[in-house]
């Protein structure tokens, strides 16, 4: 089926221009309407319930802008282009704010607009085949019937105890003789909110990339895997990314997940308690990630003492104002706690102490928002967590200090600034002069603070300043000679340099300026 096209302009010509130029069939589209003004495109908009509308920005009794916003509100799905003869970007920013992402200058060729309805028309069939994989996933999940088999695997994971004669019902339930397989369990923990249909989204994904696993079934909120051990670990990775991936892409849910060693099937039990243990090192490791048995060592506990919090030090830092000093001070910090890896208590009870080392540097009226702080971290699920926190927190206090330090910056520059105004008349008026003689501050210092600041030069922004001067006297002053203008604005007797610069600033002469004006 065409996607519905309705094109809105005000101006005839564009109108038929566009109807004609464009290859709707060529595009899997139809034009279904055009409107010459804003009101008679909505009107045809909830008539004919267009896919996309090709719009004009400005138009009478409703304008483009005006348009977006009432349709977006009724029907978001509809996607827009938008014609104008302006570029600019507060139009664009405005219209960004409703999801338009087609924003086309006057006069727009053919090739302009197909571009554009070529890429919401991809946009419109990605968004449908995820609809679609969705809607699938969704009635796979109500017909899903073989629970009996996932249960007994699941019992024979979960439960202490299990006999031989356990494994003659699975060798049932496969058709097959098992004993001697070898085999690998895959845990996924979902991440943030989720919800049972995520988790049967993960089986449901699972059992497509897997081949064909001998257990696809939940314990919990982990979703579980049991696979025979015949495939090499890189294989194995790779379609655990897919399944990520592929999760991701249409929930945007992240997964933890645990791999265990292979061993026999008779084994399974420890081979899930083993996984379970890799899951646990999630604190550590972070969520989103991938555990193996190898990545549980534990460190040596008996080098807590090397983990130090130089509260002087991150003290100092954050008072700077440099927030990437900070964040590398943070850093290192964390990757001891990585190489150490001591525990969760003691890992949460370090992270504490750099916690409060940075937010003692804050206001104390603050304070006990502050300390409320340490809560949270302890309740926190990951080392990732809690330097997330942590970083923010530092952020936070070093970019106030830095706003303080930008203040009294710009401070100094306005008294500069002020300082020209009131001796834009003295000759002798120089950067150097203002940071000896009345800010007593180094002039290679100022200098700098006045560029930063300003975007420019002193010398430059000084002779813009007379020459703006020398304007304004020109207006107001009817027969002022050039000799006392220049004296006026502080090039002392010297006008034939002023009338230099004068035309450099202006293209005319003192003279030839009065005449024009």
């Amino acid at each position: 089926m065409a996607y519905k096209v309705l094109l809105a302009d005000d101006e005839r010509i564009i109108v038929e221009g566009i109807s004609s130029v464009i290859d709707w069939e060529a595009l899997d589209t139809e034009l279904v309407a055009t409107a010459r003004n804003g009101i008679d495109a909505y009107e045809k908009i909830v008539q004919y319930r267009p896919d996309i509308v090709i719009s004009d920005i400005r138009m009478p009794g409703m304008d483009g802008l005006s348009l977006v916003a009432k349709v977006h509100e009724e029907y978001p799905s509809i996607k827009f282009i938008l014609l104008s003869g302006f570029s600019e970007f507060e139009y664009a920013r405005t219209a960004m704010q409703f999801g338009v992402k087609s924003y086309l200058l006057k006069p727009c060729n053919e090739d302009r607009i197909t571009e554009a309805l070529t890429g919401i028309i991809a946009e419109l069939k990605d968004k449908k085949e995820s609809e679609t994989f969705i809607q699938k996933l969704r009635e796979n999940y109500k017909k899903a019937q073989p629970y009996i088999k996932a249960q007994l695997l699941t019992e024979f994971l979960s439960t202490k105890i299990h006999s031989n004669r356990d494994l003659s019902y699975y060798q049932q339930l496969f058709d097959s003789n098992i004993d001697e397989l070898q085999v690998r369990l895959i845990l996924f923990r979902l991440e943030g909110d989720f919800s049972y249909e995520h988790i049967f989204a993960v089986k449901n994904i699972g059992a497509e990339i897997f081949d064909s696993p001998l257990l696809n079934t939940n314990i919990g909120e982990l979703a579980v895997f049991l696979l025979e051990d015949e495939q090499g670990t890189d294989s194995l990775q790779e379609q655990i990314d897919q399944i990520r991936e592929r999760l991701h892409e249409y929930y945007k849910i992240d997964t933890t997940v645990a791999i265990s060693e292979g061993n026999h099937i008779q084994n399974a039990r420890r081979l899930y308690l083993e996984a379970l243990e890799c899951l646990e090192h999630r604190f550590y490791l972070g969520e989103g990630s991938i555990i193996t048995k190898k990545d549980i060592l534990h460190g040596n506990p008996e080098s807590h003492n090397d983990i130090i919090v130089d509260e002087q030090q991150i003290s100092i830092k954050v008072k700077s104002g440099h927030v990437e000093d900070v964040c590398e001070e943070i850093d290192a910090f964390f990757q001891k706690m990585a190489e150490f890896r001591l525990g969760i208590p003691m890992t949460k009870s370090y992270c504490v102490q750099l916690y409060l080392a940075i937010v003692q540097t804050g206001d104390t009226d603050r304070m006990q928002d502050y300390l409320m702080g340490t809560s949270a971290l302890l309740e926190m699920d990951t080392v990732q967590q809690m330097k997330d926190y942590i970083e923010a927190r530092a952020k936070e206090l070093t970019l106030e200090y830095y706003s303080r330090y930008k203040s009294k910056q710009s401070s100094v520059i306005n008294k500069v600034i002020s300082i020209v105004e009131d001796n834009i008349g003295n000759p002798d008026l120089s950067l150097k002069m203002i940071a000896n003689e009345i800010l007593y501050m180094n002039p290679d210092y100022l200098g700098k603070l006045f560029k930063q600041e300003t975007g420019q030069r002193f010398s430059s922004f000084l002779t813009k300043l007379r020459i703006e001067k020398a304007v304004e006297y020109i207006q107001e002053m009817d027969d002022v000679k050039v000799v006392t203008l220049a004296e006026m604005i502080g090039f002392g007797d010297n006008p034939q340099y002023f009338s230099q610069v004068f035309k450099k600033q202006t293209g005319y002469t003192p003279s030839e300026y009065r005449k024009v004006t």
